[in-house]
């Protein structure tokens, strides 16, 4: 067979193989090769440069007629070692590598590949049916139309906030509260999300936290060091904006004014709708919200795909879901969890809660306060105890040691200097918190020390 078959047939397999797995695709990430030796040196024994790039054009003109939103890295001989230096060479490894900071979409995607751009051309737009647009919506809604994101999409894009009213007041008097909210929670749900970015996907992610008294913490420091704590998955990258908003500011935005905030930081732009909170509204407030871009990097590739095929759902994945999560994400969980207990050791006092989608900011806190109700009597109880050795010290720093005492625990009260002001003994009935727990309790509101002082 000579060397025109063989490229005939590698493009023939590529276009049939596109066709198949477009249905189940939204986007895909394509390598191109800009010579023979760049494309050794990242898949030695493959087959010509001139028979992988047809095949690539003949793959990537099928997806994008498809409507699948093409990605390309162009190979790079340096980035490509840099990354395999530290890694096992295996054929797993050199499909793994990704060039974020440099992967082109759009038209310079198609051109870079051979591909014509006007094949992503879109059509005519879908017709609608009958009526109102707010009418339209609520019927889709009602029926569960597959159409219904499409046409809340486009309302939410336009800024149409006065046809989601009407929309939202509909449903609510043909089909009640639940239904109403349930809408509302989905439009900001499609809102707060797009098929868009440097990746093909992004999301406003948030962070609330409880706040201590007085100044709140640094909101660059503490952004970093979560990411840095290694809870993230490896495909996503979160961006933290370097300032504090409110959790009120951050609900009271329509599912419009969302959609502008996430164009504003996929931009690079500050949030016009959502402008950085002050320390006094902060302060008012207890909470703070931390808001972050999420871009999922996790794109298929071409390549992977002309090797194992589409990576089908595992069903022991699933069940570990239903049981809490896979065995990763209860990893990612416990890093969480040992990230918020320094955050919360090191002085600051302040309560990371968890890392969620902008609309359940709110959600989050409430079963935040919730839960914290629940040892609301003996909180009081401390704070009443430490507010009574503050106003005996005067103007010298209060501190706190903690010693067992049975199954309860001693509580008591310094000068900095080590003046003792008073102590107190609870039981395990009247604490907050398991005795193992409360030290990270009472450090919100008064500095811990591991002996009398002085």
């Amino acid at each position: 067979m000579d060397e025109a078959t063989d490229q005939a047939d590698a493009v023939e397999h590529a276009a049939a193989l596109a066709r198949e797995i477009a249905p189940d695709l939204g986007a895909i990430l394509f390598t191109h090769y800009p010579d023979a030796d760049t494309l050794d040196t990242l898949r030695p024994g493959s087959a010509e440069l001139g028979a992988v790039t047809a095949a690539n054009r003949a793959a990537a003109a099928e997806l994008t007629a498809a409507g699948v939103q093409v990605f390309v890295q162009v190979a790079d001989k340096a980035s490509f070692r840099r990354w395999m230096h530290s890694r096992v060479d295996s054929p797993e490894a050199r499909l793994a590598w990704r060039d974020r900071d440099r992967l082109l979409s759009g038209d310079a995607a198609l051109k870079t590949l051979g591909v014509d751009p006007a094949l992503a051309r879109p059509g005519a737009a879908p017709r609608r049916g009958s009526g109102s647009a707010a009418d339209r919506l609520v019927r889709a809604f009602a029926e569960d139309s597959a159409d219904f994101d499409d046409q809340a999409l486009e309302l939410i894009e336009a800024g149409r906030d006065g046809v989601l009213e009407v929309a939202t007041r509909k449903l609510r008097e043909r089909f009640g509260d639940e239904a109403a909210e349930d809408f509302a929670a989905t439009l900001l749900a499609l809102a707060e999300g797009a098929e868009m970015g440097p990746a093909g996907w992004a999301e406003l992610m948030a962070l609330p936290v409880a706040l201590p008294p007085g100044a709140p913490p640094d909101a660059v420091s503490l952004g970093a060091s979560l990411i840095a704590s290694g809870v993230l998955a490896e495909a996503l990258e979160l961006r933290f904006l370097p300032e504090w908003r409110t959790p009120q500011a951050l609900a009271a935005l329509p599912p419009t004014a969302l959609r502008r905030v996430l164009v504003d930081l996929l931009a690079g732009r500050e949030p016009a709708d959502l402008p950085p909170a002050t320390p006094a509204r902060l302060s008012e407030d207890s909470f703070g919200v931390l808001l972050a871009l999420q871009i999922d990097w996790e794109i298929p590739l071409w390549e992977e795909i002309l090797v194992n095929g589409l990576p089908e759902e595992d069903a022991e994945d699933d069940a570990d879901g239903a049981d809490g999560g896979t065995p990763e994400e209860q990893e990612r969980l416990t890093l969480f969890d040992r990230w918020r207990s320094a955050v919360f050791e090191t002085g600051s006092g302040c309560v990371p809660l968890a890392l969620v989608h902008a609309s359940e900011v709110e959600a989050e806190i409430a079963a935040f306060l919730e839960e914290a109700g629940e040892h609301s009597a003996g909180i009081e109880e401390i704070r009443e105890f430490v507010a009574m050795g503050r106003r005996e010290a005067g103007e010298d720093e209060v501190v706190c040691r903690l010693q067992g005492a049975g199954d309860g625990l001693e509580i008591a009260l310094y000068t900095r200097e080590g003046r003792f002001l008073d102590s107190i003994t609870l039981s395990a009935e009247q604490l907050p918190a398991s005795p193992e727990e409360m030290p990270r309790l009472i450090a919100a509101f008064v500095p811990v020390v591991d002996g009398p002082p002085g």
